[in-house]
Order: structure tokens, then sequence, then C-alpha cells
């Protein structure tokens, strides 16, 4: 097999490495592995639940949990804004799906939101060793027993397009997650780049490797030529 192939199949096929302490991470552009699994709303294919759409894919340390609790909630209020990007979020923690079940309704009376996606059940920790959400070093998560706050931005071709990662203690930001979604959807059919601290509706950033005439007929509205390396246009139409 290529090489790229070779390391597909060690991703799909590994399990927990505690033995050897050795865990082969997802990097951006990797297939992301398939899995099984049971969750708040059944079980999940992830593959076919996932279809064609995009996908947020976020742990959580465990249930009954102060920050995971809003975050959770944050995600709900996010409902609609995820329909119009066609992303589908599912959140994971160690806790089975009883557990689960019962920190919902918690959730959703102390953050006023609907949980109308799922939380998958990871009790043996196979789909977090999978996807590498244990750190057994970072300081608070009990020596690897619970994961640290991972995000995945999975594509619709299944290919891992964002990694985040914050320690147990801080919660994460979902406007910002959501901005990164944007840029990938708008760059991924469009050959421009979003600068720093972009949002939707900004100026981007023509690729380098486009030359001048092809800018010209590319973006019709003109752009400035700041250095020859650096050209601003207006933002295209996104699609996703």
């Amino acid at each position: 097999y290529p090489l790229r192939r070779q390391r597909q199949m060690c991703i799909r096929d590994r399990v927990s490495t505690q033995s050897t302490g050795y865990i082969m991470a997802l990097r951006l552009g990797d297939k992301v592995p398939d899995f099984e699994a049971d969750s708040t709303t059944g079980k999940i294919k992830f593959y076919e639940w996932a279809g064609d759409s995009w996908v947020v894919f976020f742990s959580h340390p465990a249930d009954y949990t102060p920050v995971c609790t809003t975050e959770l909630g944050a995600v709900g209020k996010l409902s609609e804004e995820w329909k119009k990007l066609n992303v589908k979020p599912i959140a994971l923690s160690v806790d089975p799906v009883d557990s689960h079940h019962g920190w919902i309704k918690d959730i959703e009376e102390t953050q006023h939101a609907k949980i109308n996606y799922p939380i998958v059940a990871d009790p043996s920790k196979k789909i977090s060793d999978l996807y590498g959400m244990i750190a057994p070093n970072a300081s608070d998560t009990l020596a690897g027993k619970l994961t640290v706050r991972s995000v995945f931005v999975i594509d619709p071709q299944k290919v891992l397009r964002l990694t985040l990662t914050y320690p147990a203690s801080t919660g994460r930001n979902f406007d910002e997650i959501i901005r990164v979604i944007k840029s990938l959807q708008l760059t991924t059919h469009s050959k421009v780049a979003t600068p720093a601290n972009w949002k939707e509706g900004d100026d981007v950033v023509i690729l380098p490797f486009v030359s001048n005439e092809e800018a010209k007929t590319l973006f019709p509205e003109g752009f400035k030529e700041v250095k020859p390396y650096l050209r601003l246009t207006k933002q295209p139409k996104s699609s996703h």
C-alpha cells in the first residue's frame, strides 16, 4: 500500500495504546475513522449519520460538569446557524447514555436550549483513543481518565479540516468555530484565503499562485494589490 493508505488503515484500526504510550494523532487532511456507538439519539454509524454534511465533533470530560453544561447549551442555541451552514454537531462523553439523558434535562433547564443533536457514549474510551482525545499528562484530566476538550471539523468527504484542543478548565468559543467553518467553506471553492480576524463579508486574500490576469477573470469587481503577494478582493459567494 502507499504510505498514506497504510497510515489511514492504522488510524482506522487502532485501539487504546496505553501499554506502549504511543498514539498516532489525526492530522489535517486525514480521512477520519468511522465508528459505531450508542448515543442519545440511538445507535450511530458515524459515516452514515454524517452523510453529505460538515460535522463538528467535540468531546467532554464528563457528564454533570459545569463548563460542559454551558458548552452543550451554547451548541443547542446555534441550531439554526448549523442548519444554514450544512453542519451537524455531535458531542462525546465517556459516561453512558442513561447518564447523558439525565444530564440533558439539566442542560435544557439551566441553559434554556434544546439539545437536538446526539451525545455519544464512550465508557470504554475506544472512540476517545481512536481520535486522540485522551491527554494522560494534562493536569485536569485525572491522569487520562477524562477527555480534554477536543474539536474536530470534518468535511462531507470525511476529511479532517480543523482541530482545536482546549484544557478541561476552559470552555470553547463556538463563535470562533463557526467563523472558521465559514472560512473553510468559502476557501474550498474559491481561490482565496481569509486574513487575520476575518469575519463574513470582509475582504479576502487572493492566493499567491493566481496570476493577475486570472484574478481579473475570477474577481471581476477588481482587487487591490498591496504587494505582489498580497492582493485583497471582495468576498466571493460561499458554497457548502
